[in-house]
């Protein structure tokens, strides 16, 4: 009878572990599709990353997490309005949070990533990743929409104009 060795177990529990956690995603379509190197071309190697590869930023780092100004928070892929500046909050998690989205800007789907189930928030318009949406954020809604800055730009209002 062949033992197995020490690290083909563990590689073999790593491998078992991954392959539950694994989440395979459906194609879906979107009004703006480019491909890889077109999204390449067009945004930054951070947008890069947190729009097209669902990545997180830093806590922190982003300058829309300190935007105060009236405005509007746009997908830093297509340019589609998302966030008003009226439904941002300090959270405290180091990310833009808001509790609420604009009408028809966004999208949702499942995230089983990291060994936890979360919900996924994308552009509705390109597919491009966004962050998540948790249920501990506050009154009127109960949500925090935990937002990437890379993932957005932020438009002021002109003034005297409200937010959208």
């Amino acid at each position: 009878m062949i033992r197995p060795t020490r690290r083909q177990l563990t590689l073999g529990a790593a491998a078992l572990l991954l392959g539950v956690n694994a989440q395979a995603k459906k194609p879906r379509r979107f009004e703006v599709t480019r491909t890889d190197e077109e999204w390449r071309q067009l945004l930054s190697p951070e947008q890069y990353a947190v729009l097209r590869k669902e990545g997180t930023e830093r806590p922190g780092s982003s300058p829309l997490n300190r935007e105060k100004r009236h405005g509007v928070f746009h997908c830093a892929g297509c340019d589609l309005p998302l966030f008003s500046s009226e439904t941002k909050y300090e959270s405290g998690t180091g990310w833009p949070s808001f509790w609420k989205p604009l009408d028809n800007a966004i999208g949702t789907s499942e995230d089983r990533s990291f060994f936890m189930t979360r919900t996924e928030v994308h552009c509705r318009r390109c597919g491009g990743h966004l962050g998540h949406v948790f249920n501990d954020g506050p009154r009127p809604t109960g949500l925090r929409y935990c937002m990437n800055g890379a993932a957005m730009t932020f438009k002021p209002a002109e003034e005297g104009a409200s937010d959208f």
